[in-house]
């Protein structure tokens, strides 16, 4: 029970206390963006990795001010935490992963993006291994026909979590390299576009 209203209150108050940060560090951050290729404003699949969450929501909705926005979190209390965060940066949450709920977010991804939104996906989460990759966001991608928008970004100075994908989050006054890619998959095999896609992610990722 006592854990159960810890999770409860820290579903309320971690992600609202966890927006200001990032966005306080962002504004405090020295940013050069590396055009890999040029932005789109159509509908994408957007990848980035586990790792960079703390940053590339807010690259995204720098280069992307007005896109709907749908995203892939798993159902689990971490997952809870970042789907409550990014719905202030107005990307909304669909919930599940690849063993818990995962038809019923395909379904829910399938839906919104017949609608028109894009996708957000982090293809080694909710549990790795790092930068691993997963199906979804291919065969989405597949499914649609739609180009996938890489962002990854190197601080030059950073913490590193003791975690599963060695969380980064760039110290304050930082300077960040921010790098987008456009990636393009058409009429590949979904294995061949998984190297793909998994080699373009790496390319510009802390090793």
């Amino acid at each position: 029970m006592r854990k159960e209203i810890l999770r409860k209150l820290g579903v309320l108050f971690i992600p609202p206390t966890l927006f200001v940060l990032m966005k306080l560090l962002w504004f405090s951050y020295r940013k050069k963006y590396h055009f890999i290729d040029a932005p789109i404003e159509e509908q994408c699949m957007a990848v980035t990795w586990h790792a960079e969450l703390f940053v590339s929501p807010q690259v995204y909705r720098k280069l992307r001010k007005k896109q709907a926005t749908s995203a892939i979190i798993s159902q689990h209390y971490d997952g809870d935490l970042i789907a409550k965060t990014l719905s202030f940066f107005d990307i909304t949450p669909l919930r599940g992963s690849s063993k818990r709920g995962a038809k019923s977010v395909l379904m829910n991804a399938i839906k919104v993006m017949k609608e028109g939104d894009s996708v957000m996906v982090t293809p080694d989460g909710p549990r790795g291994p790092r930068y691993s990759m997963s199906d979804g966001a291919i065969a989405l991608a597949l499914r649609f026909n739609l180009p996938l928008m890489v962002v990854n970004y190197k601080p030059n100075s950073y913490w590193q979590l003791n975690s599963w994908d060695r969380f980064v989050i760039p110290k304050p006054f930082s300077s960040l390299d921010i790098y987008h890619q456009i990636v393009k998959i058409d009429d590949m095999e979904k294995e061949e576009a998984k190297i793909y896609l998994q080699e373009h992610m790496k390319r510009y990722a802390l090793a």
